[in-house]
């Protein structure tokens, strides 16, 4: 269950990194997998989710990759297998928007899983520009915005 406040905790670097990986591959779409742990329960909605690390992905997408992009079956078992040795989870998803805001498209929407984050980094004529993320809503009808919160060092939550 999500609450009205979703709120992804991510380290400066790590959003960093998304950000230069978004500037590397303009004008085509970045895309990654989001490595970290789900903190909240319904005991304690208010912890937020948090990303402790990254795992960057080769959009697979040959026909429109600058406003598309694909993983296949394989990356996504690689993502998980790498968040498992490091004793995390797959908890979202990274992309960049070439030229675009930092939105989620209709593809996006018709594309996503619910419960996952989706972090989206616009990077406008190879400078990376806003970042925002966002959960699937349960009925897949729309998205609801994530607050972002960058701290130095992400705490861990038992």
């Amino acid at each position: 269950m999500m609450s009205s406040t979703d709120k992804l905790r991510i380290a400066p670097e790590l959003v960093e990194t998304i950000r230069q990986h978004g500037v590397a591959t303009y004008p085509h779409e970045c895309c990654g997998a989001l490595l970290g742990r789900d903190s909240s329960s319904e005991a304690e909605p208010s912890l937020p989710r948090e990303i402790m690390d990254l795992f960057p992905l080769v959009n697979r997408r040959d026909d429109s990759p600058h406003n598309r992009f694909s993983v296949t079956p394989r990356d996504v078992i690689d993502a998980d297998r790498a968040a498992e040795e490091r004793g995390l989870e797959v908890v979202g998803w990274y992309h960049s928007h070439p030229d675009h805001p930092a939105r989620p498209s209709e593809y996006d929407r018709e594309h996503a899983w619910p419960w996952y984050s989706y972090i989206i980094v616009s990077v406008r004529q190879r400078v990376s520009d806003e970042m925002t993320s966002w959960r699937l809503k349960e009925d897949r009808s729309g998205y609801t915005q994530e607050v972002l919160e960058i701290h130095e060092k992400a705490p861990t939550h038992p």
